[in-house]
Protein backbone atom coordinates (compact mmCIF):
# COMPACT_ATOMS: atom_id res chain seq x y z
CA UNK A 1 0.00 0.00 0.00
CA UNK A 2 3.05 2.84 0.66
CA UNK A 3 4.20 2.12 -3.02
CA UNK A 4 1.11 2.74 -4.63
CA UNK A 5 0.86 6.67 -2.20
CA UNK A 6 3.95 7.51 -3.15
CA UNK A 7 3.72 7.51 -7.50
CA UNK A 8 0.45 9.95 -6.48
CA UNK A 9 1.66 12.33 -4.24
CA UNK A 10 4.80 12.57 -7.16
CA UNK A 11 2.18 12.86 -9.69
CA UNK A 12 0.08 15.89 -7.80
CA UNK A 13 3.20 17.82 -7.21
CA UNK A 14 4.30 17.66 -10.48
CA UNK A 15 0.63 18.85 -12.23
CA UNK A 16 0.66 22.10 -10.28
CA UNK A 17 1.90 24.93 -11.79
CA UNK A 18 4.17 26.68 -9.04
CA UNK A 19 5.78 30.23 -10.13
CA UNK A 20 7.96 32.29 -7.27
CA UNK A 21 6.90 35.78 -7.61
CA UNK A 22 8.54 37.34 -5.53
CA UNK A 23 12.04 37.54 -3.25
CA UNK A 24 12.95 39.93 -1.00
CA UNK A 25 15.61 40.59 1.52
CA UNK A 26 14.09 41.66 5.23
CA UNK A 27 15.63 42.94 8.15
CA UNK A 28 14.92 42.73 11.86
CA UNK A 29 16.87 44.83 14.49
CA UNK A 30 18.07 43.31 16.97
CA UNK A 31 20.15 43.97 20.04
CA UNK A 32 23.33 43.04 18.62
CA UNK A 33 22.42 45.14 14.80
CA UNK A 34 20.55 43.54 12.00
CA UNK A 35 19.20 40.05 11.19
CA UNK A 36 18.63 39.78 7.47
CA UNK A 37 15.84 37.12 6.11
CA UNK A 38 14.16 36.40 2.91
CA UNK A 39 10.32 36.51 1.86
CA UNK A 40 8.89 34.81 -0.70
CA UNK A 41 5.59 35.05 -2.55
CA UNK A 42 4.82 31.30 -4.32
CA UNK A 43 1.81 31.10 -6.51
CA UNK A 44 0.47 27.64 -6.58
CA UNK A 45 -2.48 26.60 -9.41
CA UNK A 46 -3.87 23.32 -11.10
CA UNK A 47 -4.37 25.23 -14.68
CA UNK A 48 -7.97 23.56 -14.19
CA UNK A 49 -9.59 26.28 -11.57
CA UNK A 50 -7.57 25.74 -8.59
CA UNK A 51 -5.18 28.57 -7.30
CA UNK A 52 -3.39 29.72 -3.92
CA UNK A 53 -0.80 32.34 -2.92
CA UNK A 54 1.66 31.94 -0.25
CA UNK A 55 4.22 33.60 1.76
CA UNK A 56 7.10 32.15 3.37
CA UNK A 57 10.12 33.78 5.36
CA UNK A 58 13.32 31.87 6.26
CA UNK A 59 16.86 33.11 6.91
CA UNK A 60 17.78 30.99 3.35
CA UNK A 61 15.89 31.38 0.05
CA UNK A 62 15.55 27.75 -0.54
CA UNK A 63 13.27 27.65 2.66
CA UNK A 64 11.67 30.76 1.66
CA UNK A 65 10.53 29.21 -1.27
CA UNK A 66 9.85 26.02 0.32
CA UNK A 67 7.30 27.25 2.51
CA UNK A 68 5.77 29.66 0.55
CA UNK A 69 4.71 26.52 -1.54
CA UNK A 70 3.67 24.72 1.38
CA UNK A 71 1.31 27.54 2.12
CA UNK A 72 0.12 28.24 -1.63
CA UNK A 73 -0.75 24.62 -1.75
CA UNK A 74 -2.69 24.50 1.71
CA UNK A 75 -4.37 28.03 0.54
CA UNK A 76 -5.79 26.44 -2.84
CA UNK A 77 -9.31 27.78 -3.35
CA UNK A 78 -11.39 26.88 -6.30
CA UNK A 79 -12.37 29.99 -9.11
CA UNK A 80 -15.42 30.76 -11.02
CA UNK A 81 -14.89 30.10 -14.69
CA UNK A 82 -16.93 30.12 -18.08
CA UNK A 83 -14.86 28.02 -20.55
CA UNK A 84 -11.51 29.74 -20.44
CA UNK A 85 -12.30 33.43 -18.76
CA UNK A 86 -14.43 34.93 -16.05
CA UNK A 87 -18.13 35.04 -15.77
CA UNK A 88 -18.20 38.92 -14.88
CA UNK A 89 -16.23 41.99 -14.78
CA UNK A 90 -14.54 42.14 -10.91
CA UNK A 91 -12.59 45.08 -9.05
CA UNK A 92 -10.73 44.58 -5.94
CA UNK A 93 -8.60 46.29 -3.52
CA UNK A 94 -5.76 44.91 -0.94
CA UNK A 95 -4.12 47.36 0.96
CA UNK A 96 -2.97 49.99 -1.44
CA UNK A 97 -3.06 47.93 -4.35
CA UNK A 98 -6.28 47.68 -6.87
CA UNK A 99 -7.01 45.06 -9.31
CA UNK A 100 -9.46 45.46 -12.37
CA UNK A 101 -10.38 42.18 -14.27
CA UNK A 102 -12.66 41.70 -17.17
CA UNK A 103 -13.82 38.59 -19.14
CA UNK A 104 -12.61 38.42 -22.71
CA UNK A 105 -13.24 36.70 -25.68
CA UNK A 106 -11.59 33.63 -26.91
CA UNK A 107 -8.37 34.14 -28.37
CA UNK A 108 -7.41 37.40 -26.79
CA UNK A 109 -5.15 35.92 -24.04
CA UNK A 110 -4.03 37.21 -20.95
CA UNK A 111 -3.73 41.13 -21.01
CA UNK A 112 -1.62 41.52 -17.70
CA UNK A 113 1.57 42.10 -15.81
CA UNK A 114 3.53 40.56 -13.35
CA UNK A 115 1.84 39.38 -10.32
CA UNK A 116 -1.76 39.30 -11.92
CA UNK A 117 -0.91 37.22 -14.68
CA UNK A 118 0.99 34.79 -12.65
CA UNK A 119 -1.74 34.16 -10.66
CA UNK A 120 -4.75 33.95 -13.78
CA UNK A 121 -2.59 31.84 -15.66
CA UNK A 122 -1.55 29.27 -12.74
CA UNK A 123 -6.10 29.57 -12.18
CA UNK A 124 -6.42 28.02 -16.02
CA UNK A 125 -7.48 31.37 -17.58
CA UNK A 126 -6.69 31.81 -21.03
CA UNK A 127 -8.72 34.93 -21.89
CA UNK A 128 -8.64 38.01 -19.38
CA UNK A 129 -8.28 41.71 -19.59
CA UNK A 130 -6.60 43.20 -16.38
CA UNK A 131 -5.40 46.98 -15.12
CA UNK A 132 -3.37 46.77 -12.03
CA UNK A 133 -3.60 50.46 -10.23
CA UNK A 134 -2.23 51.40 -6.98
CA UNK A 135 0.66 50.17 -5.03
CA UNK A 136 2.83 48.03 -7.81
CA UNK A 137 4.03 45.63 -4.41
CA UNK A 138 4.00 41.72 -5.45
CA UNK A 139 2.15 40.92 -2.25
CA UNK A 140 -0.53 42.97 -2.04
CA UNK A 141 -1.49 42.75 -5.97
CA UNK A 142 -1.50 38.86 -5.56
CA UNK A 143 -3.72 38.97 -2.76
CA UNK A 144 -6.12 41.09 -4.54
CA UNK A 145 -6.10 39.29 -8.07
CA UNK A 146 -7.15 36.18 -5.39
CA UNK A 147 -9.76 38.28 -3.22
CA UNK A 148 -11.03 39.25 -7.02
CA UNK A 149 -11.11 35.54 -8.06
CA UNK A 150 -13.09 34.40 -5.02
CA UNK A 151 -15.50 37.05 -5.45
CA UNK A 152 -16.40 35.64 -8.97
CA UNK A 153 -19.98 33.79 -9.18
CA UNK A 154 -21.01 31.14 -11.56
CA UNK A 155 -23.80 32.12 -14.29
CA UNK A 156 -25.85 29.26 -12.75
CA UNK A 157 -25.79 30.18 -9.30
CA UNK A 158 -26.40 34.24 -10.44
CA UNK A 159 -28.72 33.16 -12.40
CA UNK A 160 -30.93 30.78 -9.73
CA UNK A 161 -30.67 33.42 -6.96
CA UNK A 162 -32.37 36.30 -9.76
CA UNK A 163 -34.83 33.72 -10.66
CA UNK A 164 -33.67 34.38 -14.17
CA UNK A 165 -33.17 32.09 -17.57
CA UNK A 166 -28.68 31.45 -17.48
CA UNK A 167 -28.27 33.15 -20.65
CA UNK A 168 -29.70 36.51 -19.20
CA UNK A 169 -26.50 36.86 -16.79
CA UNK A 170 -24.20 35.20 -19.61
CA UNK A 171 -21.66 37.90 -20.92
CA UNK A 172 -22.71 39.43 -24.11
CA UNK A 173 -20.20 38.21 -26.22
CA UNK A 174 -21.29 34.64 -25.62
CA UNK A 175 -24.66 35.35 -26.60
CA UNK A 176 -23.67 36.85 -29.64
CA UNK A 177 -21.73 34.08 -30.64
CA UNK A 178 -24.80 31.70 -30.04
CA UNK A 179 -27.20 34.34 -32.27
CA UNK A 180 -24.84 34.93 -34.98
CA UNK A 181 -25.32 30.57 -35.68
CA UNK A 182 -29.30 31.15 -35.78
CA UNK A 183 -29.49 34.29 -38.05
CA UNK A 184 -30.62 33.85 -41.69
CA UNK A 185 -29.21 36.44 -44.74
CA UNK A 186 -31.73 38.18 -46.65
CA UNK A 187 -29.38 37.66 -49.61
Amino acid sequence: MGRRREPRIKDEREELDERVLDIKRVAKVVKGGRRFAFRTVVVVGDNRGRVGVGVGKARAVPDAIRKGSDRARRNMKRVALVGTTIPHPVETKFGGAVVMMRPAAPGTGVIAGGAVRAVVEAAGIRDLLTKSKGSANMLNVARATMDGLLELREIGTVARNRDVDPEAVMPFWMRTKKKRGDEVSDG
